[in-house]
């Protein structure tokens, strides 16, 4: 049933004044109305949205609270990547020429050139969030997660009262504005005093809050913890003409109505930047909010343009930190933890002491060399930082403090968890226990390696269910994989009869497999898919790379002392040598390749990319044929790449290709370069 006219005109008056007042008394700190009258139009609000549900709205005031707790967060794909910036490590003021000086090389300015005009900005201590509004309205916010997949924590995030639902006057088509949600110290106070009154846990500090507050799964938890939010980038855009500088783009981001931070700036070369940071440093204690530096962006889009990305963080940023916080404690005793990857990692176990907001009791000493050089030692008095946000660490001892009977550290031989031997590859900081497949501390990696779609491809084995599996004992190394049965894992959570059965039919297909991909599935130190290829065209067999010896192996081409050192001490570890008994004993299988020879490289050199869907072979096969003869294969077109291989929707790889003059191959093509 349809509201009547009178209740829809009404219901969106609402929503435009309560959205205003919202605007007024969170973004620009100057209330336009009581409390008590926007809890009355609130309310009234509430009761239309109750009696003709057809009227609410994603840009409802109503929608910032309540709402169903989720089971979990839904992961969602970023469709422009969400980079992190390069910190530069000089925490002084002068650091900051570094970056001006690598810019102006960059754009190759010479000296005489004008200065680099920068946008100057703070480095929040929040949660980087990227808001997706579409026709003004805001449908969807994603956490960074790991820059190309985040999570759907939209339900959060609407709790944010200086956010926006709906954007101020004519906006784009699709807007995604990046920024950060962060809790201000006046709020976090607040928020712990009344749970303190209530004789509730409290928050450690502002960062955690805001963290905390978002990854919550049930919204109605996460509207009790006042958190902000302040907009410094974009990500997609549809639909709008983008501003010529940062600064312009903040200042038409703030016309939208999003908050953006006013503590920012323009300034001009690097006696600019450093005259920012000084600023900055000096009134970092006043700020309404925790900050742990600031960040310099180049202030023009066209020079960011040119400058573009190296990796996975653009050229024309830098986040350039404070120093960080220190105090001292004295350490009880050192001990050695073991990584998800083997590393054998020093940890002091330190009288507990509050550095930085955060009750430290725990610092990483990093590596035996690092023990040595800082001759950290039980019963030290030591200073201790928080190293970045997180890892507390130690930096240095106060001699004069040091106890008569303090020992040095010494790493031990074999592993604290599985016994197995503990080895430092030669010129290697990171020492590490050889036990990767029978190690319990590695257990969960190692399974999840094992099990991944380019090692043995076993479909349905996620990192979930291998927690399960793992944590009811069910499974120690990969080979008690293949002695699961349908009726044990149909009683784990969220499985049932067929997918249990699903699963172990997608272990029964695994057994079937590559050397190469043998290899690669065991995690051997240093050895990654081309490494194993190599492997495999080289020794024919498992049993003759087992009994290679180190000489031997530095006879494979590409393969250094390092390398041949990782696979030598991984064969020669008994208990890695049980599993493998018992993986082949399982009924894993390939076949046997004859070894190669350098008659059969007839595409060496010769470098090919595939786009687009292969009839006949995937693309993981088709790449393998390739590297079997040598070529390589690569994941972008450049004026050096002999062959683009186009299958069906081949998208614009292919244009690529046809714009720099690269040969094009379909399908029958590569077959026939193939079998000749």
């Amino acid at each position: 049933m349809t509201a009547p006219g009178d209740a829809q005109a009404r219901a969106a008056w609402l929503r435009e004044q309560l959205n205003r007042y919202s605007y007024r008394y969170y973004v620009l700190d100057d209330p336009e109305v009581p409390d008590a009258e926007y809890d009355r139009l609130f309310r009234e609000l509430q009761a239309l949205e109750a009696a003709h549900p057809e009227l609410q709205t994603p840009d409802s005031p109503t929608q910032r609270v309540g709402g169903k707790p989720l089971e979990a967060f839904v992961p969602v794909r970023h469709r422009v990547p969400m980079l992190s910036i390069r910190t530069e490590t000089d925490t002084r003021p002068s650091g900051a020429a570094a970056f001006d000086a690598q810019i102006r090389r960059e754009l190759g300015l010479s000296d005489a050139a004008e200065p680099v005009e920068y946008h100057c900005e703070l480095k929040f201590d929040g949660l980087a969030i990227g808001l997706r509004y579409e026709q003004g309205v805001l449908m969807q916010a994603v956490t960074r997660g790991d820059g190309e997949t985040g999570e759907d924590v939209t339900q959060n995030i609407r709790t944010i009262q200086s956010l926006p639902l709906r954007l101020h006057g004519a906006a784009p088509a699709v807007l995604e504005v990046r920024g950060e949600a962060y809790m201000s110290h006046a709020d976090f106070e607040r928020y712990n005093a009344r749970q303190r009154a209530a004789g509730w846990p409290t928050l450690v500090n502002p960062r955690n809050g805001a963290a905390g507050s978002i990854r919550q799964l049930d919204p109605n938890l996460a509207a009790k913890r006042p958190l902000s939010f302040f907009a410094y980038g974009l990500g997609e855009v549809q639909g709008w003409d983008l501003p010529a500088t940062q600064d312009a783009l903040l200042t038409a981001l703030a016309a939208l109505g999003l908050p953006v931070c006013r503590e920012r700036t323009v300034a001009r070369g690097a006696a600019g930047l450093i005259a920012f940071h000084q600023a900055i440093a000096d009134k970092r204690d006043a700020l309404p909010f925790d900050i742990d530096g600031v960040v310099y962006k180049v202030n023009r889009f066209d020079w960011q343009r040119q400058l573009g990305f190296r990796t996975r963080e653009p050229r024309w940023a830098v986040a350039h930190k404070f120093p960080a916080q220190e105090e001292l404690t004295t350490v009880e005793a050192i001990e050695v933890q073991v990584g998800r990857t083997g590393a054998i990692t020093p940890v002091a176990r330190l009288k507990p002491v509050f550095v930085g907001g955060v009750t430290v009791t725990n610092a990483t000493l990093h590596n035996a060399d690092e023990v040595a050089r800082k001759d950290v030692r039980v019963g030290d008095t030591v200073i201790v930082r928080r190293a970045g946000d997180v890892i507390p660490e130690v930096v240095g001892v106060v001699l004069e403090r040091r106890p008569a009977d303090a020992q040095p550290f010494q790493m031990p031989s074999s592993c604290p968890v599985c016994g197995s031997q503990v080895i430092r590859p030669e010129g290697e900081a990171v020492a590490r226990c050889i036990g990767g497949l029978y190690c319990r501390a590695q257990r969960k990696e190692a399974i999840r390696h094992f099990a991944s779609r380019r090692a043995m491809d076993i479909e349905g084995l996620g990192d979930k269910l291998v927690d399960q599996l793992i944590e009811r004992g069910l499974i120690h190394d990969p080979a008690d994989l293949y002695a699961l049965d349908a009726a044990a894992l149909a009683d784990l959570e969220r499985m049932g009869v067929k997918s249990a059965t699903n699963l172990v039919e997608a272990l029964t297909h695994s057994k079937t497999t590559t050397l190469a991909r043998f290899l690669y599935s065991l995690g051997i130190r240093e050895v990654g898919e081309a490494t194993a290829r190599t492997l495999e065209r080289h020794f024919g067999t498992l049993e003759a790379l087992e009994a290679a010896d180190e000489a031997r192996l530095l006879q494979v081409p590409d393969i250094g002392p390092v390398v041949a050192a990782s696979i030598h001490a991984f064969f020669r570890e008994p208990h890695n040598q049980e599993v493998l008994t018992r993986l082949r004993a399982a009924g894993i299988q390939w076949p046997v390749l004859p070894v190669q020879t350098a008659a059969d490289q007839s595409l060496a050199g010769k470098t090919f990319v595939l786009t687009g869907t292969l009839a006949s072979l995937t693309r993981d096969q088709a790449s393998e044929r390739l590297r079997s003869l040598g070529a390589k294969v690569s994941g972008s077109v450049l004026k050096k790449t002999d062959y683009v291989v186009a299958g069906h929707d081949a998208g614009s790889k292919l244009d690529k290709a046809r714009e720099l003059g690269v040969t094009v191959l379909d399908e029958a093509g590569l077959l026939a370069l193939l079998e000749r």
